[in-house]
């Protein structure tokens, strides 16, 4: 899944991937070093926000996240204003790409 995304973002010339990182215990660091406006993680569980979330979006609440559990075909994304929201993506490529775009938000969480 992790190719897919990453072959999907880098053909689009409005976005631009800053970092990658394998190993969970990194977001923070590397999301303190880059500041990026989007950041994709799994979702382990679809009924359950990723912890990482609540930690990111605490830090930097202008990050959107998108959590993706492609075994589940499931996509969650996630945004702070003065609480967390949450909305089902469309899990695929147009969904994960509106997604980014900001036209799951824009559209009333409809894709």
């Amino acid at each position: 899944m992790r190719e897919l995304i990453l072959a999907t973002i880098s053909d689009q010339p409005d976005i631009e991937i800053v970092g990658e990182i394998q190993d969970d215990a990194r977001i923070v660091p590397v999301v303190e070093e880059t500041h990026p406006d989007f950041l994709i993680v799994a979702l382990e569980r679809p009924d359950e926000r990723p912890r990482v979330c609540d930690v990111i979006l605490e830090r930097y609440p202008g990050i959107r996240i998108i959590a993706l559990a492609p075994e589940r075909n499931i996509s969650m994304y996630y945004w702070a204003s003065l609480d967390i929201h949450a909305q089902n993506v469309e899990a695929s490529e147009a969904g994960v790409l509106g997604a980014l775009r900001g036209e799951a938000h824009a559209n009333g969480g409809r894709l």
